[in-house]
């Protein structure tokens, strides 16, 4: 977990590809929660491809044309290890319906660890019940892999559901990923017909919940020490991939296997410097650096990130 656009999907991929270990939902797979659906339309898959792929063809096709033009921001495809809390937009708890409608500053998906406890365990046990039927559909003998910024706000929740628990934390500097993430939010909302003026409260509400996902999970986590935990720099694992996730699986009791460790080998040169070549600028919101300095004052002296407001004003200066 950790603040969109910190990170969490490269870290997600680079863990998914050690399949020994874990089990995870690909994006097609979310749209179907039941046990059945999945298998029938696995089963369908052999038989496409025993007469000789007609329809993956033709599924491909659709995958590019509809994810190709996005994957510069984010890199989506039917086939990929995705955001699992999509798997609950059947039961109307998954931030995709905020995707689609700008609700944000009216359904509140963030705040679950401040629900009252009938609620929150009622959300739960059904997260629970989809993550069992796809361990269950991957074998049932390994770990759940998940991947969900939006349970920065459910860190107690979870841990009170999976007492077995062991989380990994994105942390990037937030006058990078708030105004990236605000931007993204606004294209999809624009790129659906929606105006400024109806999208513009869930931005507001987007930025407040910004600051909670950096905040969150730190305070959460400091109440269960016993569970096994560690805040990844965003930096880290884009300039030292291999290295990153040894450190991730040492604080998470596990252990590298040798096929994965050729793998993360023959990965690292393409992953190391990963970039988006996404556009954004935090002077297009209603939000200024030195707020975000200000309130994040902490987390800035921790990890060392520039402080832009120091480098204008002595810019100024000069």
């Amino acid at each position: 977990m950790g603040h969109a656009r910190s990170g969490t999907t490269l870290a997600h991929r680079l863990l998914a590809a050690d399949g020994d270990n874990f089990s995870y939902f690909l994006y097609w797979e979310l749209f179907f929660p039941s046990l059945l659906q999945k298998r029938v339309i696995r089963w369908l898959g052999k038989l496409d491809r025993a007469m000789g792929g007609p329809c993956i063809r033709r599924l491909r096709a659709w995958d590019d044309r509809t994810f190709g033009r996005f994957r510069h921001i984010h890199d989506m495809s039917l086939w990929n290890a995705e955001e699992d809390q999509f798997v609950m937009q059947a039961a109307f708890l998954s931030q995709q319906w905020a995707l689609d409608v700008p609700m944000m500053d009216q359904v509140d998906l963030f705040h679950v660890d401040q629900m009252p406890a009938k609620k929150r365990r009622r959300w739960l046990h059904h997260y629970r019940e989809c993550v069992k039927r796809q361990l269950l559909l991957n074998g049932g003998d390994r770990i759940h892999l998940s991947k969900n910024p939006l349970m920065s706000g459910w860190v107690e929740a979870l841990i009170e559901t999976f007492p077995d628990a062991r989380i990994a934390v994105m942390v990037r500097n937030p006058t990078q990923c708030i105004p990236s993430t605000l931007k993204l939010l606004e294209l999809t909302w624009k790129g659906k017909g929606w105006t400024p003026e109806q999208y513009g409260p869930s931005l507001q509400a987007m930025t407040e919940i910004s600051f909670d996902s950096l905040l969150w999970p730190r305070q959460a986590l400091a109440k269960h020490k016993a569970t096994p935990q560690i805040f990844v720099d965003y930096r880290d694992i884009t300039r030292q991939p291999r290295e990153t996730v040894h450190r991730i699986y040492a604080a998470l009791g596990m252990s590298v296997s040798p096929s994965y460790e050729q793998w993360l080998v023959d990965q690292e040169d393409r992953e190391r410097g990963h970039a988006t070549h996404f556009e954004y600028s935090i002077d297009d919101y209603d939000l200024a650096v030195e707020d975000i300095e200000s309130r994040l004052a902490p987390l800035f002296e921790q990890y060392q990130w520039p402080r832009v407001s120091e480098a204008t004003l002595e810019g100024q200066q000069a």
